[in-house]
């Protein structure tokens, strides 16, 4: 799939995401220029998942995908199919 937009939200993920077998691996894409690999670590959104004060959160939830453990270079393959030169 080929977005130049991002996915903004839960949603433009989730349905990105549909598209393949939920036991295929899942890694993170990072640095165009020098292109590594990374495990997904965690999902959190905020203010939920925050430590709180007692006052209630005024601010809207947005979620985050924290970035694991490096797991080496990026194929070329996915390299090529993120449109990034290597």
């Amino acid at each position: 799939m080929t977005n130049t937009t991002g996915l903004a939200t839960v949603g433009d993920a989730i349905a990105a995401l549909s598209a393949y077998d939920p036991t295929t691996p899942l890694r993170v894409a990072v640095q165009p220029g020098y292109p590594m690999r990374h495990l997904l670590a965690r999902v959190v959104c905020t203010p939920d998942d925050a430590e709180a004060d007692g006052t209630p959160p005024t601010d809207p939830p947005m979620v985050w995908l924290g970035v694991g453990e490096q797991v080496g270079h990026l194929p070329e393959s996915a390299a090529d199919a993120l449109g990034w030169s290597r």
